[in-house]
């Protein structure tokens, strides 16, 4: 688990006094905001997953940056201590590792200028949507249905040496910058990714084919170790012995995540969003959750957003104000169920417009199989096609 302590300041810092001792900076690869903007990703994204296993994965193994959702910046070191690791991290993680190499990689191309002249391999340009106005209004309304709507799930109970599977479409942003020194924003084209997870959390597997750095028969995932399960590194029986109750709930997250992120309320809401996306979570705790997140400030609903899939629902949604990306949970109009997750720009940043899609996800399969690389009935053993 990657934890990003406090940071403290004792003295006001001099900086006119830093400018003139230390060295003037070299023109970098990438520019500090798409550093930062990495590294929020990965934080948000990856950090629940340990890559010291998983093979070409981690951020400094054949990339040497973190993962598009891995974004790199001035944060503290990973701790030595190993922690659990969990599915979302592993796709998001990866997704992000490569869209990151894709930027780094290409650095250097165009002939002395050290600037890319084309995007990267597989990207396509991103979308740019009309960024729809959240509100409270109706909010309070549309969590009490969501909520009760995932109360009533029946989900599958995983057995002795059974799998949580899930099946999702996913897309995360690639910025490359120019010839011209102009950043432009490109997204992976939607692909599909599967995750296999052992009830415990120890054993797992991976396919996205459409990645480098996966095998097309996919990764291991497994954790020998058995790494400390928390709300960061969950396994589907550490969700089952959480509180339901949403206030217990917001404490808790509150008071384990505190110090991460871009500030306790974008964290808490990040940290629910994480446990959502590519989980199997208890019907109970999932409605406790939803009730969680409307009490964390600047939550809205947004009345039409569309997952990766093309679907188009309601969204309960929050803004992050220190990069202007909002991210929406999306939810079905009629049934009230999960769908998936779309991060949208609501201002321009450094060459990301307003209403440029960063992300895109969608859930399109959930259930209980006896093995890993084992599909429930109807989709067959293939891979995935990208």
């Amino acid at each position: 688990m990657i934890r990003t302590p406090r940071r403290r300041r004792e003295e006001p810092l001099d900086h006119a006094e830093l400018t003139r001792l230390l060295p003037a900076p070299g023109d970098p690869e990438l520019s500090s905001d798409r550093l930062n903007r990495l590294e929020e990703h990965l934080m948000t994204e990856i950090r629940n997953r340990t890559f010291d296993t998983a093979p070409d994965t981690s951020p400094g193994a054949s990339t040497g940056a973190p993962p598009a959702g891995a974004h790199a910046g001035d944060r503290a070191p990973r701790p030595a201590r190993r922690s659990g690791r969990r599915p979302v991290l592993v796709g998001a993680a990866a997704a992000l590792v490569l869209a990151a190499a894709g930027v780094a990689g290409l650095a250097g191309g165009s002939g002395g200028s050290g600037r890319a002249v084309a995007p990267p391999a597989g990207a396509v340009p991103a979308p740019v949507v009309q960024v729809v106005r959240g509100s409270t209004a109706g909010l309070a309304g549309a969590v009490a249905d969501i909520s009760g709507a995932a109360a009533r799930a029946e989900l599958p109970e995983p057995g002795p040496g059974q799998f949580l599977y899930v099946r999702s479409e996913v897309s995360w942003l690639v910025s490359w910058e120019g010839a011209d020194g102009k950043n432009r924003s490109y997204v992976d084209a939607i692909h599909p990714r599967e995750v296999w997870m052992s009830p415990d959390g120890d054993k797992g597997w991976l396919m996205e084919p459409y990645k480098e750095a996966v095998d097309r028969d996919g990764i291991t995932l497994d954790d020998p170790e058995g790494g400390e399960r928390t709300l960061n590194s969950p396994s589907y029986d550490y969700l089952r012995t959480l509180p339901t109750d949403p206030d217990l709930l917001l404490k808790k997250i509150y008071d384990e995540t505190g110090g991460m992120g871009n500030g306790p309320d974008q964290q808490a809401f990040s940290t629910i969003g994480d446990l959502l996306r590519e989980q199997v979570v208890p019907p109970k705790l999932a409605a406790g959750l939803y009730r969680a997140a409307a009490r964390i400030p600047g939550v809205v609903l947004v009345d039409d957003s569309v997952d990766a899939a093309g679907r188009h629902g309601v969204a309960i949604a929050r803004t992050d104000e220190a990069d202007g990306g909002r991210t929406e949970w999306i939810f079905d109009r009629e049934t009230y169920t999960y769908l998936g997750e779309r991060t949208v720009q609501t201002r321009d940043v450094e060459g990301i417009k307003a209403g440029t899609v960063k992300g895109h996800t969608a859930v399109t399969d959930r259930a209980v199989v006896d093995a890993v690389k084992q599909r429930p009935a109807g989709l067959g053993d293939g891979p995935p096609s990208a």
